[in-house]
């Protein structure tokens, strides 16, 4: 007979808020950022209302043993953990105790639900329904008030100082309140699986049973035992989380141009630095107080608070991002791999702390690390097994041998960046148009590590690439085969064949001369520039343009530059291992302060955390009824291509400069809205500054 992994039950919706109260049932959205929309939340409600099912709730037992403490304090381990439906119980216990949520932004708010008793009517609190008397403007007070009945009285006066109400109509009125308020009493379906049950089965069940299809989320699974296991280790996670994310104009917070890192990724690096795993698997194992092997569960749960406090120790993080710096990397824009950052900061707090690898030098071969990881893309596909793997590299090295940890690591870079591959593997990936290759994040980098200008300027790349306006605009970019010779001379209308790498560079065209032919423009703008023939002749090698490049065919030029292209970037990763260089970058630009305030731009991926904009958004644009769609990262995806903001997508999609804000609509419910329009609510919503473009 096949084992049962779960039991079913009914439980009302006063007895889970009850349990959560009693710490029976762990909760962890109350405390965490609700995604929810307040719409969402009215139509939980009035689907509750009128008699609808709204889903079942799926529990987990927490396998804890009696009288088990969470780590770190003397509270008891909750009995359950939701795996699914903890958006639709949050919203409950928030509305019926009158709690505050956390929302996307970290603040905290009320979620408010205006009733209207005459036609069973919800809306979501504002300013008219507020002052009509009709409804009443916080439905929470039916469960939180002192007396119901008062609350019922006091309503009815309101109504009847505004209109006449006859007693047929009170008593319409208050029957609809109580049953409203019996609420409490709606029976909901629960899925219990037992504490049998693995992680891998909880995913597998999770993903059977729900209607949507989708799979379930590993950050909230993982954020979910913290809650119950080690609560105050998920809040000093999210702590360090927001501050990477809200800049501080004292800098110390984690605030930083390269990762927002979420609470899981942060929780991989303890986990490395613990235990030498990168297996989500053991995550879960260790949370549920589980044994690893050759560990108790006393030892492991010490070992991975040290871990943490080392990962989120602000010296730290600071000091391994001036490794990411080294290596030429300015901001997020040039960043292609999230794990690529993660792992290679655990291999850094590895150096540092059990190799004692002193800093400086720590640095230098971290930064060579990174390079190699991030532009091989090392940390993609199977990243589990990957960085797994460079662990055990080091398990033959003794503590506190500093040259044994560097040998390994310089071992591996040069194993993996031989001669072939920058002569052949390199090239042959640069031939691509993808506006976040890592191999053209390595070529910026390179641009970044020689110190080289603009093409005929005299304006650092480094100074072009400042993180604070990438971070709103993207990296600018122009051709040098312009679309419209290509279109004419060769009958090239491809934007994947226009748009290659090789075809593009970080440039000032100093006198804007008329006509595309490069042999007609090259001479004339090098002319315009006021360069030296010795600053061309720098500027053509950085910039890896062929002799005579503009009189070549394109694709023979492509083929020439990629060569090159892979050159400088050789010769920019050699410079790394010199101790003498050093990484002198100007500083990013600083936020404006207004009230003391930090004022930062605004781009989609802050629509997208507002809940103003969904990945997979449809743009319409202004011209031609061309369309675009909004990519989970807050890029548009134009033509099969992705574009870093708005406007590089309009400028592709109708030529010239064009404000994107202003040029693309989001269809949404049918209808078109501006961007515009969609950054001036976030700007309402947030109180921060939207730039101009």
């Amino acid at each position: 007979m096949a084992t049962t992994l779960y039991r079913t039950a009914d439980y009302s919706v006063s007895h889970l808020i009850e349990s959560i109260d009693r710490g029976d049932i762990a909760l962890p959205d109350i405390q965490r950022p609700f995604v929810w929309k307040a719409t969402k939340v009215r139509s939980l409600f009035d689907s509750m209302h009128k008699g609808f099912p709204v889903g079942f709730l799926l529990f987990w037992e927490t396998d804890a043993e009696p009288g088990a403490r969470r780590i770190g304090t003397g509270d008891a381990v909750p009995r359950h953990v939701i795996v699914d439906g903890q958006q639709r119980l949050t919203s409950l216990y928030a509305v019926m105790r009158g709690k505050e949520v956390v929302r996307e932004n970290y603040e905290k708010t009320r979620i408010r639900i205006a009733f209207r008793p005459a036609d069973a009517t919800f809306k979501v609190t504002d300013a008219a329904t507020e002052q009509d008397p009709e409804y009443i403007p916080d439905i929470s007070v039916l469960w939180t008030a002192p007396s119901f009945h008062r609350v019922v009285r006091e309503f009815i006066k309101g109504l009847r100082e505004r209109r006449e109400v006859s007693e047929d109509e009170e008593d319409r009125l208050v029957e609809a309140l109580n049953r409203l308020r019996d609420l409490s009493n709606y029976s909901s379906n629960v899925v219990e699986l037992s504490k049998s049950t693995d992680e891998e089965q909880v995913a597998e069940i999770f993903v059977r049973i729900n209607s949507a299809g989708v799979t379930l989320n590993q950050s909230d699974f993982i954020l979910t035992l913290m809650s119950v296991f080690w609560e105050k280790g998920r809040r000093d996670l999210e702590e360090f989380c927001r501050g990477a994310r809200q800049p501080s104009l004292d800098g110390t917070t984690a605030f930083n141009w390269y990762l927002r890192p979420q609470p899981d990724q942060l929780l991989r690096v303890s986990v490395a630095l613990a235990f030498r795993r990168a297996v989500l698997k053991d995550v879960y194992t260790l949370l549920r107080g589980k044994t690893l092997e050759g560990h108790t569960r006393e030892e492991q749960f010490a070992r991975l608070e040290q871990a943490q406090a080392q990962v989120l120790d602000l010296g730290n993080w600071h000091e391994f991002l001036l490794c990411l710096e080294r290596a030429g990397f300015r901001g997020g824009k040039m960043i292609t791999s999230e794990t690529a950052i993660v792992f290679t900061y655990a291999l850094w707090l590895l150096g540092r702390t059990e190799f004692a690898v002193p800093a400086q030098r720590l640095r230098e071969v971290i930064a060579r690390w990174f390079f190699m990881a991030h532009t091989t893309s090392r940390y993609t596909g199977s990243f589990e097994t990957q960085a797994e793997r460079d662990f055990r590299l080091l398990d033959e090295v003794a503590p506190g041998d500093a040259d044994g940890f560097c040998q390994v690591l310089d071992r591996v870079v040069d194993n993996t960046l031989t001669a072939d591959y920058w002569n052949i593997r390199l090239p042959d990936d640069l031939e691509t148009s993808a506006s976040r290759s890592p191999n053209l994040s390595a070529y910026l980098a390179a641009l970044n590590i020689h110190d080289a200008p603009v093409l005929l300027s005299r304006t650092s790349v480094r100074a072009a690439m400042d993180p604070a306006v990438t971070s709103r605009r993207g990296i600018n970019r122009d051709h040098l085969f312009r679309r419209t010779y290509l279109q004419e001379a060769y009958r090239i209308t491809t934007t994947g064949q226009i748009n290659q790498i090789a075809n593009m560079t970080l440039v000032e065209w100093p006198g804007s001369v008329p006509g595309a032919d490069p042999s007609r423009y090259w001479p004339a703008e090098v002319e315009a520039s006021g360069l030296t023939p010795e600053e061309v002749a720098r500027q053509m090698h950085l910039h890896a343009l062929p002799e005579g490049w503009h009189e070549m065919d394109y694709q023979s030029f492509l083929k020439a530059r990629r060569v090159l292209m892979a050159q400088v970037i050789r010769e920019a990763f050699q410079l790394l291992r010199d101790p003498g260089y050093t990484a002198a970058y100007p500083a990013p630009g600083r936020p404006v302060s207004e009230g003391g305030r930090a004022v930062y731009g605004v781009d989609l991926s802050h629509l997208l955390e507002h809940g103003l904009l969904e990945p997979g958004c449809i743009l319409i644009g202004a011209e031609n009824h061309v369309s675009a769609t909004v990519t989970s990262t807050g890029q548009v995806e134009f033509e099969g291509q992705i574009y870093d903001s708005p406007s590089g997508a309009a400028k592709a999609a109708a030529g010239g400069h064009r404000n994107g804000w202003e040029f693309w609509s989001a269809s949404l419910d049918g209808e078109l809205t501006p961007l515009a329009i969609l950054r001036l609510e976030y700007v309402q919503r947030t109180g921060q500054s939207a730039p101009s473009e």
